[in-house]
Formats: structure tokens, C-alpha cells, sequence
């Protein structure tokens, strides 16, 4: 397992570190092969995605299963401790890039981009050049004419889908943190309750999203061909939902660890790190509700 020393912890060498960079490297050459592939050939590409995806499935579960079996068995102290939490930040802090990036992207093109195309600023021509009757309007305030790339579309309103999975979310924010309370009190049967809860919450905002983007796609004629409108639109709100799958995902196993008997009221940082996850998740959405759906 390792030795336990007085500052840190040293663990015994570990296999899962290779294999990790096998198996993403299987999956990502796998995904650039099908994506690169011609249209209505997949090749081997997406037979190589699969076996990357299921390999890295199998190496989280041996990963953390290992580092878990190291925390019950009391070798982690207070340093293995803090290096965890400071871990856990600066991934956070790295999804607050990754995010900031997109809505950066997105402020961009809405506050400049199209504006210029609309010969205001320091475009002023460029619309005659490329699109005499282009009208510089975002999608979510009209211009929508039979013109625009990939054809006539409506947006998604705000006040539907977008709204109910806003106060699911926030509703999961309150029930993660009653089952935190819960554990540091000891009271098993409440997390349980509570965290059982923000896991149907998380499954529920899922099963509202993909319905919203099969209506968008069926019956409003959004889609990723939709123009810059419609590729930022599916780019931020489904790599949302693709870290809503993720954090759903970890609050299920950290479930399954608390009726296993794993954590107390004062040992719990694997609860504390998807609680943290889930808490980011939220507040990304909330700018997404604002900045995609409503302005």
C-alpha cells in the first residue's frame, strides 16, 4: 500500500498512470479518425473511440478504487489531505478557464463580430462585400430570415425547459448541501435521503436537456448548422451537460461509498470534492441561463 511518514504520504508505484495515457491516447486517436473520416464511412475510427472510452472507464474505476482502498486503511494524514483539496482547486479553477474561454468566444462575436459584419465600427464595408441585406442582429433577437446559414430557425425560450432545468439545478445546489450537513452531524440515513435527491435532480436536468435539443433540432430548426448562433449554442450548453453527466455520475459513487459505511463527519473530502464539482456546474449554468438563453 505504501508508508505513512510524519509529512506526507508516499504511495507504492502504480501501473493506472499508464495505463491512462494509453487508453486517452486510444480514445482521442479513435475520435480524430471517425471525425476526419468521409462522409457515411466511419472506418476504424469509431470502433477504436469505443475501445478507448471503455478502457477509460475501466481505469478510473481501478484508479480511484486503489486510492480509496489507501484512505480506509488510514494511510493518508493531514498533508495527503490538503494536497487533495489544493488538487480539487486547481482543477476547478482550470474548468473556470475552460468555460471562460467559451463565453469569451461567444462575448466576442455578439459585442464585435457582428457588429463589424453590420458596418458599424471598424467593419464598415464588410457587409457590402459579403452580404448586402445582412442584418447584424444575434439569433436570440431576431434576423432569422430564410438567409440565415443552414436555413429559417427559432431559438429555444427562455422561460420553457431552459427555466425548469434552472431551478433544478439550484434545487440540487440546496440538497447536496443539506446531505453535507447531514454527514458532518452523522446522520447516515438523511445524506442518503438527500444526496439519493441531488442524483435524480442531476438525472432529471438531463432528460429535460436532451429533450430540448430534440425539439430544437425537430420542431425549431436549431441545429449546429444553424450559424455561429447555433454552433455556440450547442458548444456551451452541451459541454454543460456533459459535466452535469459527469458530476451526476460521481454523486452516484460517493452514494454507493456512504451506504458501503466510507466517510465521517470529519474524514469526507471525496464527498467534498463533487460537492464542490456540483456547486461549479451550477454556477456555470446560471451564466449560460443569462447570457444564452435570456440576453
Amino acid at each position: 500500500m505504501g508508508q505513512q511518514h510524519d509529512a506526507y504520504f508516499v504511495p507504492t508505484k502504480s501501473y493506472w498512470p499508464f495505463v491512462a495515457a494509453v487508453v486517452m491516447f486510444t480514445t482521442v486517436f479513435g475520435a480524430a479518425h471517425w471525425l476526419g473520416a468521409e462522409p457515411g464511412e466511419s472506418g476504424f475510427g469509431k470502433s477504436v473511440l469505443t475501445i478507448g472510452v471503455i478502457g477509460m472507464l475501466a481505469m478510473f474505476f481501478g484508479w480511484f478504487r486503489s486510492v480509496i482502498n489507501e484512505s480506509l486503511a488510514g494511510n493518508y494524514n493531514h498533508q495527503v489531505d490538503t494536497s487533495f483539496r489544493m488538487g480539487m482547486m486547481w482543477f476547478i479553477f482550470s474548468e473556470v478557464m475552460f468555460f471562460g474561454a467559451f463565453f469569451g468566444a461567444l462575448f466576442y462575436i455578439r459585442m464585435f463580430s457582428v457588429p463589424w459584419l453590420g458596418g458599424h465600427g471598424h467593419g464598415v464595408l464588410t457587409h457590402e462585400f459579403l452580404w448586402s441585406d445582412y442584418t447584424a442582429a444575434w439569433g436570440a433577437n431576431g434576423g432569422n430570415g430564410p438567409e440565415q446559414a443552414g436555413g429559417a430557425f427559432r431559438t429555444v425560450p427562455a422561460w420553457g425547459l431552459p427555466l425548469l432545468n434552472t431551478l433544478i439545478l439550484l434545487t440540487s445546489s440546496v440538497t447536496v448541501t443539506i446531505a453535507h450537513h447531514a454527514l458532518r452531524a452523522g446522520h447516515r440515513g438523511k445524506i442518503l435521503l438527500f444526496l439519493g435527491l441531488t442524483v435524480l435532480l442531476g438525472a432529471t436536468f438531463l432528460y429535460f436537456q436532451a429533450h430540448e435539443y430534440m425539439e430544437a433540432y425537430k420542431e425549431l430548426n436549431l441545429t449546429l448548422h444553424s450559424g455561429v448562433y447555433g454552433s455556440t449554442f450547442f458548444m456551451l450548453t452541451g459541454f454543460h451537460g456533459l459535466h452535469v453527466t459527469l458530476g451526476t455520475i460521481m454523486l452516484a459513487v460517493i452514494w454507493l461509498r456512504v451506504l458501503k459505511g466510507h466517510f465521517d463527519k470529519d474524514h469526507h473530502f471525496g464527498f467534498e470534492a463533487v460537492a464542490w464539482y456540483w456547486h461549479f456546474v451550477d454556477v456555470v449554468w446560471l451564466g449560460l441561463f443569462m447570457f444564452v438563453y435570456i440576453l
